[in-house]
């Protein structure tokens, strides 16, 4: 039986990348979108394409009174589409960015950074879980900004330290069952992530390659390689660790 991911996120940016770096490695996979129908559908034509099977569901993970009813339509999904009750892989990608200062963050601001990147995953990890094999791996996305620090990051960067915490308790709570967990911090990417910033802006676009030690800013298909690495059964010794693919940013 071919492997089967759920990824969050994925009909855009870095989640799409991840979809489609899996099915080239011959795994099939649930996603999410949150409001974009015609590019999910892109995303599921471009899986096919590679000969892998692909189903997109609406999801906003930060409401998460919505959790149990998407859990339902997964294993409704998993057993119509896929002639089977479980899954291998869970990537924990949907997410979005502030900039703001620390004086400017309103609570509102803060709410939401934590419910998106923290509150959601969690209870959405939590709900999946009898779903998920014995012997499956978690991949949780962070961010660079958690190990360095730029001004007007910092709501964003707090959420995303908070998620390399509930990774390493994750992989001690979850090692009976033999499932790896693991953070995965990209750096500075090419995508339309904070209306495409990096990729748009020719002056950060040079800040960042300047301070990368591979001289260059990330690629979207730069993170879905290393998603596509960290779910596999390659990776299976490999828990509780931060693995950062920001090409060398801020050594």
């Amino acid at each position: 039986m071919k492997k089967l991911a759920i990824i969050t996120g994925g009909s855009r940016g870095l989640g799409k990348s991840s979809a489609l770096a899996l099915a080239d490695k011959g795994v099939d996979v649930i996603f999410t979108y949150h409001n974009n129908v015609h590019a999910a559908q892109d995303v599921i034509d471009e899986i096919k394409q590679k000969g892998q099977k692909a189903f997109s569901l609406q999801l906003d993970t930060r409401n998460v009174v919505t959790i149990s009813e998407f859990v339902g339509q997964i294993q409704t999904v998993l057993t119509n589409e896929f002639s089977r009750s479980d899954f291998d892989y869970l990537l924990n990608n949907a997410g979005t960015g502030l900039h703001a200062s620390l004086e400017d963050t309103t609570y509102d601001e803060l709410e939401d950074m934590l419910a998106i990147h923290v509150k959601g995953p969690f209870f959405l990890t939590q709900s999946l879980l009898p779903l998920l094999k014995d012997g499956g791996h978690i991949l949780n996305v962070s961010s660079g900004l958690a190990r360095f620090s730029l001004p007007g990051s910092g709501a964003y960067a707090m959420a995303k330290g908070a998620v390399e915490v509930m990774t390493r308790y994750m992989a001690k709570e979850l090692a009976n069952r033999q499932i790896s967990v693991n953070t995965l911090a990209p750096g500075a990417i090419a995508t339309d992530f904070r209306d495409g910033n990096v990729r748009d802006n020719p002056q950060m676009n040079q800040m960042v390659a300047s301070v990368t030690a591979l001289g260059r800013v990330g690629e979207a298909g730069d993170i879905g390689k290393a998603v596509a690495m960290l779910l596999s059964e390659d990776s299976g010794w490999i828990t509780g660790q931060r693995i950062e693919a920001s090409g060398g940013m801020f050594l």
